[in-house]
């Protein structure tokens, strides 16, 4: 299955019909163009298979048996579910990979635990950068989300020009970088783009998302108020969320610790590259047992209940660096993701049996977790402004595609193409979908 130089095709071999393990191709004139190579926890290798493996992106079969004609790979942002399997998988590509300095940061220290450091060619590039990547030109367009430098793109052809949305969401006051300029993506209403490709997550949900600077406020007043430990849980990828926690921490006369390798990584990743601020200062975790109950502030890995994390440590009380006790507060700053609610409301039995107290986001009106992507009226607005021709969704379950779908047809998109992994996007000269083109699944992955 080769592209003609007349063909403009979107492939998808994961995170089209799911959550997570993003891995897309374009196709043009016998080449393609990977963007995102991302990994998912704990799930199923197979739909009906009861067991899970810790980690597991999607097969790569299809364009590793023909790595000759990938031009390059371009990473949108830092999360795992969009960057974590390429250190395992680029031996199968052997291409260069394109993305920003913070997320190439990010990657460096990846490949350097896989053996890899001195291999991987790495292209940094910036906002309104343009690279030719084969026969594809891409330019990069800086969006706002959870992660610093989260960027969009176009990517021009002969044959179309698509916009390929990565993750966002419209936030006008981010903790990082810039607030979201509505007017660079009025602009590509003018460049004719044939196919907007966007994320799905949040379809379901009406109305706008919160802002990053709202869940700053109310974090600080939840910590504001207690006179014992706080531990938050949260994703590691989420630097909004700890330059936040570190400013809460100063407000409330607090010394900020990090507990979890992943963390410690992506906030050295944040300082290599100036994205976190001089002014916040962390301490070591070895010092939290020294420090009285109500200077205690301490962020952790494990909000989604994963077995060999900080959080599950601290419940069953061997974390070497922190020990809780009665009526400390464990405050959880991550959404549920499908799946892991079992495992989660286990680790919350496990606090409450000792009396320490929990908090998660469905306890309080205040917005203790904000999510990074976008709403429906931020679906409609993204759309409205770049006024594409066809709207693709992507990046969710069948009910958020099927609802991002509706925002698009509601905005007056004339085409909306749903479709799943494996299935074959035709956007140009003909526009359709050819249903089950390639074989898709799941494969596991060593850390």
């Amino acid at each position: 299955m080769i592209p003609s130089q007349d063909d403009l095709w979107f492939l998808p071999l994961g995170g089209t019909g799911e959550i997570g393990m993003n891995m897309n191709l374009y196709g043009h004139d016998g080449q393609w163009l990977m963007v995102d190579c991302g990994v998912s926890f704990n799930e199923p290798l197979k739909p009906d298979d009861i067991h899970s493996a810790e980690v597991v992106c999607a097969d790569p079969h299809f364009i590793s048996e023909q790595k000759e004609r990938l031009a390059g790979i371009v990473i949108t942002h830092a999360h795992e579910d969009h960057v974590g399997a390429l250190p395992f998988l680029w031996r199968r590509f052997k291409c260069p990979v394109y993305t920003t300095a913070f997320t190439a940061e990010v990657l460096r220290r990846k490949l350097i635990q896989v053996g890899l450091s001195d291999e991987v060619p790495v292209i940094v590039v910036k906002d309104n950068d343009t690279q030719k990547i084969g026969v594809f030109n891409v330019t990069w367009l800086a969006l706002t989300h959870s992660v610093p430098e989260p960027f969009g793109m176009t990517i021009d052809t002969p044959a179309g020009r698509i916009f390929h949305t990565g993750d966002w969401k419209i936030d006008k006051k981010p903790i990082i970088g810039d607030g979201f300029s509505p007017e660079r993506f009025k602009a590509l209403a003018k460049e004719n783009i044939l196919a907007m490709v966007c994320d799905s997550t949040n379809a379901l949900q009406d109305g706008h998302s919160i802002s990053e600077s709202d869940c700053y406020e109310a974090l600080l007043k939840t910590i504001s108020a207690e006179k014992n430990r706080v531990v938050v849980g949260c994703f590691s990828s989420n630097v909004a969320r700890l330059v936040a926690l570190g400013r809460v921490a100063q407000e409330t006369g607090r010394y900020l610790a990090l507990i979890g390798r992943s963390l410690t990584n992506m906030v050295g990743a944040a300082k290599a590259t100036g994205h976190w601020p001089n002014d916040l200062p962390l301490i070591d975790a070895a010092h939290l047992g020294y420090l009285p109950r109500e200077e205690v502030l301490a962020v952790v890995t494990g909000s989604q209940g994963e077995p060999r994390a900080t959080l599950n440590r601290l419940a069953a009380g061997n974390c070497f660096d922190l020990t809780l006790e009665a009526d400390d507060l464990v405050i959880f700053s991550a959404m549920m993701i499908p799946g892991n609610e079992d495992a989660i409301m286990r680790l919350v039995e496990q606090f409450k049996g000792q009396k320490i107290r929990t908090l998660q986001q469905q306890d309080t009106d205040l917005p203790i977790h904000v999510s990074g992507h976008p709403c429906r009226d931020e679906l409609k607005q993204l759309y409205t402004l770049v006024q594409p021709q066809i709207a693709v969704p992507v990046h969710g379950e069948p009910k958020h595609l099927d609802a991002n779908a509706d925002v698009a047809k509601y905005s007056h998109i004339p085409r909306q193409l749903i479709g799943r992994n494996g299935d074959l996007y035709q956007l140009a000269p003909n526009i359709g979908i050819k249903r089950k083109q390639v074989k898709v699944g799941r494969i596991a992955l060593s850390r």
